[in-house]
């Protein structure tokens, strides 16, 4: 009877630990975000939120140096990254920075255009903040133009006001999914210095994760260039069969093609390109 009651308590056990495994893994997959609140990506890198006023409670502002990052949910994103930054958590003034290219995030399609990469390997508590290198829960797949324009001058602007005063900022960065995308849409960055109560630093801004002139199935992480889009488009164009030089159905100067050497087509852009057909040079964006 006892070995039994030991097989029972045994299993009862091993049943907790993976209900406990299972909301750990999966804790990001409940905290999923309206991203709708965040708007759509205009021509700035960034969005303010909230009338640039994070939402802290009052028992976070505390000035004791801290980072927590969330563990990896079941499709291997990251989640919520927060921090009481300062002197104690920024790296000393001879260390440095390592090396990061073992960690592959989640999305990470790496693909290269106009001779630039598209992603970084973007830090979510940036490494001059918290000398955080190759921490996989600190890491996400973002665009270069995200990381540099759109992260950035905020880490800046945080690293900048504590060497200068020495003060701490509670910091916390959400990166922000649809449904079971791999790659975020963007994160929300706040921050507010807790020593002056907000006067050196307060802030609550959503960053794109985009690339000017890039499609990126964020699902996926895959990308092609909108340029494909446009040439893959359908529409009516006007054919100079001699020049093999086509125009849009509305350019004023496909009048001037004479009768015997004008056709029309009904296709993409691609498919005349494919043809050995070239635009005009007024049709030509």
């Amino acid at each position: 009877m006892k070995k039994y009651k030991a097989l029972i308590l045994i299993f009862a056990i091993i049943i907790v630990l993976a209900f406990v495994y299972d909301y750990y893994k999966n804790l990001n997959d409940k905290n999923e975000i309206d991203t709708t609140v965040f708007g759509e990506y205009s021509s700035s890198p960034f969005t303010v939120i909230n009338d640039n006023m994070p939402d802290f409670d009052t028992e976070e502002l505390e000035a004791s140096a801290r980072e927590e990052y969330s563990p990896l949910d079941s499709l291997g994103r990251c989640g919520v990254a927060s921090a009481t930054l300062g002197p104690e958590t920024m790296p000393k003034v001879y260390e440095e920075r390592g090396d990061i290219s073992g960690v592959y995030p989640s999305g990470w399609e790496q693909a290269k255009y106009d001779g630039e990469w598209l992603y970084n390997r973007c830090h979510l508590i940036g490494w001059q903040l918290s000398a955080e290198n190759d921490n996989e829960r600190n890491l996400i797949t973002g665009t270069r133009y995200f990381n540099v324009e759109g992260m950035l001058p905020f880490e800046n602007m945080v690293a900048d006001y504590i060497r200068e005063t020495g003060n701490h900022v509670e910091y916390r960065v959400t990166p922000v999914y649809e449904g079971k995308n791999l790659v975020c849409n963007g994160v929300q960055i706040e921050a507010y210095s807790i020593e002056d109560n907000g006067e050196g630093i307060q802030f609550n801004v959503y960053c794109h994760n985009v690339q000017p002139g890039v499609v990126i199935d964020y699902k996926s992480g895959e990308s092609h260039s909108e340029k494909n889009d446009t040439e893959s488009a359908q529409g009516e164009y006007i054919l100079n069969v001699s020049s093999k030089k086509f125009h849009t159905a509305s350019c004023s100067s496909a009048s001037s093609i004479s009768a015997k050497n004008k056709d029309t087509f009904k296709g993409s852009r691609k498919s005349l390109i494919d043809k050995g057909y070239s635009p005009a040079g007024c049709c030509n964006p």
